[in-house]
Order: structure tokens, then C-alpha cells, then sequence
């Protein structure tokens, strides 16, 4: 059995194949791609394949998908390619006959109005419509979106964003990464979508969560859209980027990025972290670096 990984230097990517590592997946068995090699090389010499993938160019991916019996699809970053990225490496991975394509998509796709929802739905109709066997993992919000703020929000005393009183079923990347590893080498999941989610919380419930891990006042701050993405802007997010999460809190606050699905917990055979959880396990190592 041959396991592709797309964005093997990535977040994501790379904790599935460290996951896949983990349950005892024999090296050899692995392939983690990326654009740079030199990312990586860790990964090599553990004895797991790597190969160049480049989105951009599509006569690397042939060789990089060669022979897998399972594709996990890892969608880009680049917001305005995204679709073009998935539709190249999902015709590339039918050309070489990869067996099962594995897509990590995001929460409500088919249903979401959020400008990131657009490109998801998209590549979802068009594996679909591939012949390929597929299997359709939808995402939910990251919580590291939220403890990646950590020190801003301890700075200023406040979490910023434009998301109302709206729900948002966030969930860890590790927690996503271990569905990702239950779907690519167990059977059963050929055709189904799964809705992943965690523990559903607003943002004021979570500044109060905050307020409680750190022991200082923390107040949420809701912003109008331009606001929040100037904010996102100027704190060194990309433009495009920065607008795109400020309208992903505008779909929070239409409950796109909600679902009580218990599909993730079923997945990993256990609950998600909880979003106080998270935020302790971000908060020591804070205090650890230090």
C-alpha cells in the first residue's frame, strides 16, 4: 500500500504523515510531497519517500502521485488558486490511477456563502464528477486560527474579529490530522463527506475561556468587516488573506463554520480537544519557550 501526501511540509500535511509514522505505518509506504525537497529531509531520512509536487507545474505531479493507492488532498493556501490547484492535481491523480483521493475541504461547503467555501465546493463537484473513488473530509475552523493569537491577545487584552454571536465548531489540527489517518488507511469511508468539528463556542464565550486559562480580563471585540481586515492586514497577514478570514467571520456569524456532527469524534474513537484545552496546551508553551 502507497499513501500520498500533498503539503507534506505543511501544518496539516505534516502531521498526518508524523501520525501515519506513529500508528506504526511502515516508512516506505509513505510519500510526502511539497515544492521544496529541502523541507523535507527530516521525512527522508526517517525513510519516508519524498517527492517534489508543484501545483504550479503540473509535470511533477504524474511522478509524485505514481503508483498511490491513497491521495490525501491537501488544499492550498493561495486563496485565488485554489481551485485550479485541486482540479490539476485531481486530473493528474486519475491519469495515473490513484485508487482513492482523500480531500480535506472546509465545514458546510456545499452550503457556506463565505468567499473561501466557493473554491471548496467546487473541487468537491469536480472529484466527484473524476470517476475516482473519493472520500471528502470537511474541515472545521482550525482552534490554532485562535491560539496562534495567544500573544496578541494576552497583549492587548482583547480577541478581535467580526463574527457576532455566532457559533463556530473549531477543532485542532492534530485532531483533523487523525481523521485524516483513520480515512487513508481504513476501509469503509469510499463516497462519504464527514463534517469534522469540536466544541462549538462564540467568541465571547471564548474570550471568557481565555480569560480563565490566563487569569486576566479578556474582552472580545467586534469589529465591522473593513475594521477587522485592516486589523488582519496590519498585523502581517497577506491582503488577500486578511480579507478572506474577515469574510469567513461573516459567514461564522451566519453559522457556516457550525455543525453538531459527531463526525470527528467517531473517527478518532474519542472527543476533540476542547477549545479551554487548547488554549492551556498553547498558554505552557508559551511559558516553555520563554
Amino acid at each position: 500500500m502507497s499513501i500520498v501526501i500533498t503539503g507534506a511540509s505543511g501544518h496539516l500535511g505534516r502531521l498526518v504523515v508524523d501520525q501515519l509514522l506513529a500508528a506504526g505505518t511502515p516508512p516506505a509506504q509513505i510519500v510526502a510531497t511539497g515544492r521544496d525537497l529541502d523541507k523535507l529531509a527530516d521525512l527522508a531520512g526517517k525513510g519516508v519517500t519524498v517527492r517534489r509536487a508543484d501545483f504550479a507545474d503540473p509535470a511533477t505531479l504524474d511522478d509524485a502521485f505514481a503508483g498511490a493507492d491513497a491521495l490525501l488532498l491537501v488544499s492550498t493556501t493561495t486563496v485565488g488558486d485554489r481551485f485550479d490547484n485541486a482540479r490539476t492535481a485531481i486530473d493528474a491523480a486519475v491519469r495515473v490511477g490513484v485508487s482513492r483521493i482523500v480531500y480535506t475541504s472546509m465545514v458546510n461547503a456545499s452550503t457556506a456563502k463565505m468567499t473561501l467555501a466557493e473554491a471548496h465546493n467546487r473541487t468537491e463537484d469536480h472529484l466527484k464528477q473524476s470517476g475516482a473513488a473519493y472520500t471528502i473530509l470537511r474541515n472545521g475552523w482550525y482552534l490554532e486560527n485562535y491560539t496562534d493569537q495567544l500573544p496578541i491577545i494576552r497583549q492587548y487584552h482583547a480577541l478581535m474579529g467580526s463574527a457576532g454571536d455566532g457559533r463556530v465548531s473549531a477543532a485542532s489540527r492534530e485532531d483533523l490530522a487523525a481523521a485524516a489517518v483513520v480515512v487513508l488507511t481504513q476501509d469503509g469511508h469510499v463516497g462519504a463527506t464527514y463534517e469534522l468539528g469540536g466544541t462549538p463556542f462564540t467568541m465571547t464565550e471564548l474570550a471568557a475561556t481565555v480569560s480563565d486559562v490566563l487569569g486576566t480580563p479578556i474582552a472580545y471585540r467586534d469589529l465591522p468587516i473593513p475594521d477587522y481586515t485592516g486589523a488582519l492586514a496590519g498585523a502581517g497577514l497577506p491582503s488577500e488573506m486578511a480579507a478572506a478570514v474577515a469574510d469567513a467571520d461573516a459567514g461564522l456569524a451566519r453559522g457556516e463554520l457550525f455543525t453538531d456532527s459527531e463526525d470527528l469524534a467517531k473517527l478518532i474513537g474519542r472527543p476533540a480537544i476542547t477549545p479551554r484545552a487548547a488554549f492551556e496546551n498553547a498558554a505552557a508553551a508559551v511559558e516553555e519557550s520563554r
